[in-house]
């Protein structure tokens, strides 16, 4: 019986495998260092204020490099809060008003990007310790130049760039304030004035919060890291650090910080956590020993008896409230000087809650309290010590929104505080360190 073959099939030629996309080439720490870390230099050359924003192109020039950035949760919400600022330009009634306009959005872009560069350099670091480094040098900054507010109050130096602008430009008192070097800010308007730290800011208010916003990331990085000369520092530096923060007088920054270890005491308690309580004890304990020796109490309440400075704040905020009703939508997009209020100060200003609404408008304030809301929810399910310290970031911030403007450098510190903890936590839970397929990206075109 012949046989008979089935006729030769031929099977459609499969597809070469397709090699996995390389990973994007890691991001340097190096920026994030000169950023946050070379604070003195930028002070003494006077340009703390003018290039913080320059450096934040450099972050956005290697991120743009790089492509593929993972976006951090709920980053479209302050998208959202910067279109609408934006847009608010449209209400400026006069040139002048630009420039500052711009830098003010200037610091908002910059927060930004310092999110979205320390939420990837942290994701992609095995050792994620070492990117609180420059925030850590940050402190130092602030603990050291503080105490140049104390021995040296009434310090003052011309800077270099304030040299080479034009007399027209730094003769602006908003702009020379920036570029104008001075290690303590003095109201002649109280009855009994005194010297205030502020070093490197402009303003005393703007130290006092950016030492609330750091405090908790120093701690967290001493629960990383549980050896090593940097920490031993970092210790050394915190009952150092009581003196020029106490002579700061900033209500709100003893508020805010006072609110947030109450947060982190009650997590810590429900979560049987033993050694975060201990820290929140440690701090305490020094806080009350450096009051043993600095009648800070006394201090503010003299301060308070011999200054306009609640009233001068009341009569500013009853203003907005009053004017914002002309223009909620996108308000007036800049602070502005009036003379129906008893405050030196324009409308706007004397609080970040005060100059979104009244430069920007309700929507934008509505999105900037969301971003730090969401912020503050995400960052509460952190599980480690350090995480947990630096969940109350935000919460430090939101009860500082009212008292505190934060349209400058301490912005990028509060989201560079958020975008770790939040990395950190993910780490925590076992999120692959790429996380491309689960992660919007940025790609340039």
């Amino acid at each position: 019986m012949p046989v008979t073959h089935a006729p030769p099939t031929t099977e459609p030629a499969r597809p070469a495998d397709v090699a996995p996309a390389p990973a994007p080439p890691r991001l340097p720490l190096w920026p994030l260092a000169a950023m946050f870390g070379l604070v003195p230099l930028w002070w003494v050359a006077g340009s703390f204020y003018l290039g913080w924003p320059l450096l934040g192109a450099l972050l956005f020039t290697l991120l743009a490099t790089r492509g593929r950035v993972p976006l951090p949760p709920a980053i479209g919400i302050w998208l959202l809060f910067l279109a609408i600022a934006v847009a608010s330009a449209s209400r400026l009634t006069s040139l002048t008003s630009v420039p500052t306009f711009v830098l003010r959005l200037a610091f908002y872009l910059t927060a930004l990007v310092v999110a979205i560069y320390v939420y990837a350099v942290t994701r992609e670091r095995p050792d994620q310790a070492v990117v609180l480094v420059p925030l850590c040098a940050f402190w130092f900054s602030l603990v050291a130049l503080g105490w140049l507010g104390v021995l040296i109050p009434r310090f003052e130096l011309t800077t270099p760039l304030e040299i080479l602008l034009p007399p027209g430009v730094s003769g602006v008192p908003f702009i020379n304030d920036m570029v104008h070097l001075s290690t303590a800010e003095y109201s002649a308007r109280s009855l009994n004035p005194i010297y205030r730290p502020a070093a490197p800011y402009a303003y005393t208010n703007n130290y006092g919060s950016a030492y609330a916003m750091t405090l908790p990331c120093v701690v967290a990085f001493t629960m990383l890291r549980r050896r090593g000369l940097l920490r031993w520092l970092l210790l050394a530096s915190l009952p150092l650090s009581l003196v020029p923060a106490f002579f700061t007088l900033n209500r709100a920054m003893f508020l805010s910080l006072g609110v947030g270890l109450a947060v982190l005491g009650v997590r810590a308690a429900l979560r049987g956590n033993v050694r975060v309580a201990a820290s929140i004890a440690g701090v305490v304990v020094l806080g009350g020993v450096a009051s043993l020796f600095i009648p800070v109490a006394e201090m503010i309440g003299n301060r308070v008896e011999s200054s306009d400075t609640n009233t001068d704040r009341l009569s500013l905020y009853s203003e907005v409230l009053r004017r914002v009703g002309d223009s909620p939508w996108l308000g007036y997009g800049a602070p502005m000087d009036v003379d129906t209020v008893s405050a030196d100060a324009p409308i706007g200003t004397q609080g970040q809650l005060w100059m979104v609404l009244f430069s920007h408008g309700v929507p934008a304030l509505l999105c900037f309290l969301a971003w730090f809301v969401a912020a503050a929810l995400i960052c509460a399910r952190a599980r480690s010590a350090a995480g947990q310290w630096l969940s109350i970031v935000p919460v430090i911030c939101l009860v500082q929104v009212p008292f505190y403007g934060m349209a400058n450098q301490n912005l990028a510190v509060a989201f560079f505080a958020v975008a770790f903890a939040i990395a950190l936590d993910e780490r925590e839970r076992g999120s692959p360190p790429d996380g491309w397929s689960r992660r919007a990206a940025v790609t340039p075109a």
